[in-house]
């Protein structure tokens, strides 16, 4: 990782949040005198920052309206196409939790033969991460003949969110590395 972070400063960050539903796992990783993932070591650094990423996970992710197999799905191809490989890794290994299979980006390689709201989630993100501003009308159509505004309104905010979090990680060259126990959505 190329920013330092000291065992003092992730448990001087995770003391408010200990209570937090979207970090559970990690505050009492922390509690019990460990570091949580690499991603959320170096949030660590800005607390409120951290706090923040917990608020906007709570609300879309692993919760919200969308089914999990599908944000899943888009955080994998999201994730692989930035070439995150602290995303794409431990996401396969939740996807794997939820049983999606062993690797779930395989799914990603046959669009046509995963089930019509996933096929058409992967599809939409796709066209949004290439350039949001050229959206075409006929993939408009094909969203909302299966998602609610509002899940569309949660399909983009997924999207948008793994993909700041997939820079973030590449910027930072934050790793993740398997510990056999399955990460929770925020850690």
């Amino acid at each position: 990782m190329r920013v330092k972070v000291e065992p003092t400063a992730v448990r001087r960050a995770f003391e408010p949040l200990r209570h937090s539903t979207a970090f559970s796992e990690s505050a009492a990783r922390v509690a019990a005198g460990h570091l949580p993932l690499e991603m959320l070591q170096a949030m660590s650094l800005r607390p409120e920052l951290l706090a923040a990423f917990g608020a906007v996970s709570e609300a879309i992710y692993p919760g919200g309206i969308v089914e999990r197999e599908i944000k899943e799905l888009i955080i994998l191809d999201v994730s692989i196409r930035n070439r995150c490989q602290f995303c794409a890794d431990s996401h396969i290994d939740m996807a794997r939790a939820l049983g999606m299979g062993d690797d779930a980006s395989q799914l990603l390689d046959n669009l046509a033969a995963l089930p019509e709201r996933q096929r058409i989630a992967v599809e939409y993100a796709r066209a949004v991460t290439r350039d949001a501003n050229a959206l075409p009308e006929s993939l408009w159509q094909k969203v909302h003949a299966v998602f609610s505004d509002a899940e569309v309104v949660e399909l983009t905010a997924i999207t948008g969110l793994i993909t700041m979090l997939n820079l973030f990680n590449n910027a930072l060259g934050v790793r993740y590395h398997s510990t056999g126990s399955q990460p929770s959505a925020a850690g």
